[in-house]
């Protein structure tokens, strides 16, 4: 009887000891979220209108890095553009 209460006792602790064990693991892969305004990886929004409408709008959210990479893009090619309408380019 003893022995049986025993095997009980350890089967109720177990899945408890278990459930710990993966409550512990789980919050070690959740990535922890970044307050830091500054960090590359933290995610921005903002809206941009939607040409052709007066009221809607289109949300877009990107990371700090991925910000910089669309704007040095931008810059780059209106820069382009710019150096090749100028006048003189199609000189012979």
């Amino acid at each position: 009887m003893i022995a049986g209460a025993i095997v009980i006792a350890a089967l109720a602790v177990s899945p408890a000891a278990a459930s710990d064990e993966d409550n512990v693991e789980v919050q070690a892969k959740k990535p922890k979220k970044i307050s830091d305004r500054r960090h590359p990886d933290y995610v921005r929004c903002r809206l941009e209108p939607i040409i052709g409408s007066l009221t809607r709008k289109r949300r877009v959210c990107m990371t700090n890095a991925e910000w910089v990479d669309y704007s040095r893009t931008g810059s780059r090619n209106a820069k382009e553009f710019v150096d090749d309408n100028q006048p003189g380019f199609m000189m012979q």
